[in-house]
């Protein structure tokens, strides 16, 4: 059994001249992390690894969850290939991921992650929004078999605010 849990970076500024990598979050976008985290946080769910994008909003949504989930940094990789919004560079990832990791937490962006969970999940959304989570579950023993799964929760700012 794998799991695969997806979160949208928070809701990011268009203020700064700088390049999209760079973006920051707007503050609804960190109170919105800080929400979402908490109440994932009441799930008790054991991650084996965290995956980043390393867009500055991704990586900063990324560090709001593992502080409040208490995860070690030490589970923390940065990688290019989740700064993807198509969501083909993110399921080639999680396709070549160790098999040893069962449950994952992955951070990135739309349209890549709402077509992954729409793809493998067995619940459709509309569109994963800012700061939003998704747990797919998969009855899988590798990676690479990734097929359709379960979409056991998600977790949308909105409905907590």
């Amino acid at each position: 059994m794998k799991q695969l849990i997806l979160v949208r970076h928070g809701k990011s500024s268009w203020q700064y001249d700088v390049i999209d990598k760079e973006r920051p979050l707007k503050k609804r976008g960190i109170n919105d992390a800080k929400r979402v985290s908490a109440i994932f946080n009441t799930k008790t769910i054991v991650v084996d690894a965290v995956f980043s994008s390393p867009a500055n909003r991704a990586l900063s949504t990324c560090k709001i969850f593992i502080e409040e989930l208490k995860i070690s940094e030490s589970k923390l990789k940065i990688n290019e290939d989740l700064y993807d919004f198509s969501g083909e560079r993110v399921l080639n990832f999680i396709k070549k991921m160790d098999d040893r990791l069962d449950t994952v937490m992955i951070f990135g962006h739309n349209h890549a992650l709402t077509a992954i969970v729409n793809t493998y999940g067995d619940r459709y959304i509309n569109n994963l929004p800012t700061s939003g989570l998704a747990i797919l579950e998969f009855n899988i023993d590798n990676w690479k078999h990734l097929k359709l799964g379960h979409t056991k929760d998600v977790l949308f700012p909105r409905d907590y605010r």
